[in-house]
């Protein structure tokens, strides 16, 4: 694993409102869940390792409660509803599962083009909501910017990875049929397109944002 660091609030995120790809309900989240997955390992950016939700009640809200599951299967294995449903905290018989977060780790580019491995690199999230279907996508780190988290350009860290996550959310897009809405922007930064909008550039630098790392 490498050192990389990492931000509390996401860098950049993405999101889908999938009304007309998908029904709600959990199976089609799962579902969903792992076809994004899918294009994500095609391009190096997630190896599905676990899931991880909140629980809620219909009325109430959160209950407070999260739970984890090791992946023994594919996302799209017919007995893991069965499974996420079966954790269901005894005290609350009526919780429902909220976003699914699918963790793992993925590979980046350091400056020498040397692929290093990271837990989360990017956090692919599908909500079950009754109410539609909706996915996200959020990373965390600096490679994918034109400035480390100190505010010094690192080109060659950004040439390397920069288009990869690119060409994974242009390959998201074409597969939901749906181009990706910007999320909103936090103190690490925000979504562009396809990318991280660059900072502000004073004197050839972007922001220190190590205050808050």
């Amino acid at each position: 694993m490498s050192s990389l660091l990492r931000a509390p609030r996401e860098c950049a995120s993405w999101s889908w409102e999938l009304d007309d790809y998908a029904p709600p309900g959990l199976e089609s989240a799962l579902s969903v869940a792992a076809r994004m997955s899918g294009v994500l390992h095609e391009h190096g950016l997630l190896v599905p390792g676990a899931l991880e939700w909140h629980w809620y009640v219909d009325g109430v809200g959160g209950i407070g409660v999260t739970t984890r599951l090791s992946l023994q299967g594919p996302l799209d294995d017919p007995d893991l509803p069965g499974r996420l449903l079966a954790a269901r905290p005894v005290g609350f018989p009526d919780a429902q599962v909220a976003e699914l977060l699918v963790s793992g780790h993925g590979t980046w580019l350091d400056a020498a083009g040397e692929e290093r491995h990271e837990h989360r690199l990017v956090e692919l999230t599908v909500s079950p909501d009754p109410l539609g279907l909706s996915a996200d996508l959020a990373v965390h780190h600096d490679i994918w910017g034109h400035f480390d988290f100190r505010g010094f350009p690192h080109p060659d860290v950004e040439k390397h990875n920069a288009p990869r996550l690119a060409a994974a959310l242009q390959a998201l897009d074409t597969l939901l049929g749906v181009a990706a809405e910007p999320g909103e922007p936090t103190y690490f930064g925000r979504a562009e397109g396809h990318g991280i909008r660059t900072p502000d550039i004073i004197d050839g630098r972007g922001p220190d944002l190590t205050d808050l790392l």
